[in-house]
């Protein structure tokens, strides 16, 4: 009797083989970082290497506002409280940390235009980063912030804009960093699009990755710092000492130089106003990197020199007084 239950158990053991297969037929843990950009980049290299920012000027928010409101959405991501001492007429107040939660809940196809407005325009145009990369194709970054609408205002702009770097501006050209692998990711997901809606929750939750230019400047050992403009003008009018150019549209594909920003260690990144740079934030917080964008960008650091090279400027011609409702 014994016999035979051997042989029946061992029956059982040859048939789970003969189904399995001779090998070991387990699949490998998931790779989520290259699951993720493959899905991102889809077959045009991704939103990012194909648009990479969706701003709006105070103009036309306004004059879309006015002509039709029905169609055209304001989302106010600043504080309650200092949204309460004046926002834009019909705007909605969401704060940065429940945007996520407010898009996923609400349908926002029936609207032609989402416009997310903060103070300077840079955690907005962070978190429209996100929301593009996930999809929602008609939202846009209101430029410069709540900055521009009212001169009351303006101080965000007028208090950020400086010359930090002015004295060390440097125009050599700095090799990009040794490629390293990709961050790793442990969402627990699968596929790209439960990935990505993991990893933008995630950003969400964490906060716009901003450092002031002047914690960089003063600590640039500690940073891989990068220089998100044209190549024309990384030599003139110059860049941050030490970091090397990265040209939007370009630069933060698989295929080209993704994997030179390193997985191992805190990076920063700016442009000329710090909008730009916000967006590529969005893509690399997103793919697992230690980021943070310079608020500001280089009207923080070199703003004379800028000005008078007629690159991207804040100026007080930016205000348009529109007015604010309490």
């Amino acid at each position: 009797m014994f016999k035979k239950i051997k042989f029946i158990a061992l029956a059982f053991v040859l048939i789970g083989f003969a189904l399995n297969g001779c090998s070991d037929t387990t699949d490998p843990a998931v790779v989520e970082s290259e699951v993720l950009i493959k899905y991102l980049e889809g077959t045009d290299g991704g939103y990012i290497n194909t648009a990479g920012n969706s701003l709006a000027t105070a103009a036309t928010v306004k004059q879309n506002i006015t002509a039709d409101a029905a169609k055209n959405l304001v989302i106010d991501i600043r504080d309650t409280a200092t949204y309460a001492k004046g926002h834009i007429v019909g705007a909605v107040n969401v704060p940065f940390a429940s945007l996520y939660t407010y898009v996923k809940s609400h349908d926002l196809t029936g609207f032609t235009n989402v416009y997310l407005v903060c103070f300077s325009g840079q955690s907005a145009a962070y978190a429209t980063g996100l929301l593009r990369l996930d999809g929602y194709t008609n939202i846009y970054s209101m430029k410069w912030g709540m900055a521009c609408w009212d001169s009351t205002l303006s101080g965000t702009w007028k208090n950020g804009i400086g010359n930090l770097g002015a004295s060390t501006i440097s125009t050599a050209t700095v090799a990009k960093a040794t490629e390293t692998p990709l961050p790793t990711l442990a969402t627990g997901k699968t596929t790209g699009k439960e990935i990505l809606e993991a990893r933008v929750e995630a950003a969400f939750a964490a906060g716009f990755p901003s450092v002031k230019a002047d914690v960089v400047l003063g600590n640039l050992p500690n940073y891989y710092v990068m220089a998100y403009w044209t190549l024309a003008d990384y030599t003139d009018p110059g860049h941050v000492p030490g970091a090397p150019c990265y040209v939007p549209k370009s630069d933060f594909k698989l295929s080209t130089y993704l994997k030179t920003v390193p997985s191992n260690k805190t990076a920063a990144i700016y442009c000329y106003t710090g909008h730009t740079a916000a967006y590529a934030a969005a893509f690399l917080k997103v793919m697992g990197y230690d980021i943070k964008s310079i608020s500001n960008g280089g009207n923080a650091m070199f703003y004379d020199v800028m000005v008078a090279k007629g690159k991207s400027s804040w100026k007080n011609t930016e205000i348009m007084n529109y007015g604010l409702v309490k």
